[in-house]
């Protein structure tokens, strides 16, 4: 494979381990101080669970902000992103953090209805961990923004319309929006994705409802394909939807974004803040 695969992170990060294990430092780090419920099951398979991270003194009908992680589909672990929760606990919300299925043990398919059934499953059970099932927001970064793009989009190959949560907003960070360049970039045999996967889960393919606010953000520092991709959802969300919101995070590469998003001071960190205090569609502000 190329060494220049843009999808290839690791060789535009040069600290990309180091960043790798500051994300599971802070995350570390935040569990022990606050109070986290682990591997709460919203479905039979050993992954099919959630991390709540719950505010000390949580208000009754707080806001619910859930995180979907990356990992390109084939890795990746809720307990490493905790760190996320940091400006939602900041905002009187409390965090959920999803986990799902890998490739290529499962298929695509699988993953996106874990995802949507993992959020319908808060949105029916919010009421007896203190969240207002009315205020449910969800983020995702890399291939998590494409799993949580799903939660108000329909496959273009989908025979049946979805059963789809109410959610009052997206942050999608730094996400895959067109997949035709994954079956043949270094992911080949790690994911083993399929033309015809990419073709039927690709975003920019796909009916994107309208409803819940987007905001698609991204690094600067990013390879093309990342910086391409969310200016071209962006666009067409703002065409078709009306509501969405692109966000350039100036210097920020594809790991940096994450710990932005996890600093309650920094830019991406402050509008996830804002996006969980809101907790409502914008049009009903």
């Amino acid at each position: 494979m190329s060494e220049t695969d843009p999808y290839r992170i690791r060789d535009f990060v040069p600290d990309f381990e180091a960043i790798a294990a500051e994300f599971s430092a802070r995350s570390r780090a935040l569990a022990a101080g606050e109070r986290v419920l682990a591997d709460i099951a919203y479905g039979p398979r050993p992954r099919e669970t959630i991390d709540l991270v719950l505010p000390q003194d949580p208000a009754s009908g707080a806001p619910l902000h859930v995180f979907v992680h990356g990992g390109y589909w084939r890795s990746g672990d809720k307990a490493d992103y905790r760190l996320v929760a940091a400006p939602v606990l900041a905002a009187g919300g409390i965090a959920a953090l999803v986990e799902y299925d890998l490739m290529p043990q499962q298929r695509l398919p699988v993953l996106v209805d874990q995802v949507r059934r993992a959020v319908l499953w808060l949105e029916g059970h919010a009421g007896e961990f203190g969240a207002d099932p009315s205020r449910i927001t969800v983020s995702g970064h890399s291939a998590g923004a494409h799993l949580a793009s799903y939660l108000a989009a329909t496959g273009p190959r989908e025979e049946a319309a979805p059963l789809l949560p109410d959610i009052q907003g997206l942050l999608l960070l730094s996400g895959i929006y067109d997949l035709s360049g994954i079956p043949g970039s270094f992911l080949k045999q790690e994911a083993q994705m399929t033309d015809a996967e990419a073709a039927a889960w690709s975003p920019l393919a796909s009916t994107q409802h309208a409803g819940p606010g987007r905001i698609i953000a991204y690094g600067t520092e990013e390879t093309p394909p990342f910086r391409e991709q969310a200016g071209e959802l962006g666009r067409r969300l703002r065409d078709e939807t009306g509501d969405a919101e692109l966000i350039a995070a100036a210097g920020l590469n594809h790991m940096t974004v994450v710990l932005d998003l996890a600093d309650a001071d920094g830019v991406l960190g402050r509008r996830l803040a804002d996006l969980v205090a809101s907790g409502r569609r914008r049009d009903a502000s």
